[in-house]
């Protein structure tokens, strides 16, 4: 049997990160988990491009209460977090151990050749340190996470 208690979102608000967010908010209302949104602003990115780092991190707090106002309709809590950290797959890890995360859903975009050696992969990091298993949503690519919809003419 599978239990799910506490479910973490890794978040950058991009495409593969909304795609693990369907995925995380269907997990948590299947298994009724508690579903943790993590978004890590990266120290040295910051400090290297932006002149107002707290603005940035103004933006992300009120993008990850939208999600969580979203989520609100569901049968889960969500938890929204934002983590000042260097470098992110460390924070996601450091999040899933302190909040005794049960399984990790991030996206990834999938990266191959020189792009995924110069860049890296936080998702790879994230899979081979994490402390639960660690579920890859890849953007875009065949879902089989489909929306409901009940239809008005539906028998109760």
């Amino acid at each position: 049997m599978i239990i799910l208690k506490n479910i973490l979102v890794a978040t950058d608000f991009g495409d593969a990160a909304e795609a693990a967010l369907r995925y995380g908010r269907t997990l948590a209302e299947t298994f009724g988990a508690d579903l943790h949104v993590l978004h890590v602003l990266d120290a040295g990115f910051l400090e290297a491009r932006f002149a107002d780092p707290a603005a940035l991190e103004a933006a992300a707090r009120r993008q990850l209460s939208e999600e969580a106002a979203v989520d609100e309709q569901h049968r889960f809590r969500t938890h929204a977090a934002i983590s000042k950290y260097d470098p992110p797959a460390e924070a996601i890890v450091d999040y899933a151990r302190t909040a005794g995360i049960d399984l990790i859903v991030m996206g990834t975009h999938g990266r191959v050749g020189a792009r995924h050696l110069l860049m890296g992969s936080v998702a790879e990091r994230v899979v081979r340190t994490a402390p639960c298993p660690v579920l890859t949503v890849r953007h875009p690519e065949r879902e089989f996470v489909a929306e409901t919809v009940l239809s008005a003419s539906a028998p109760a």
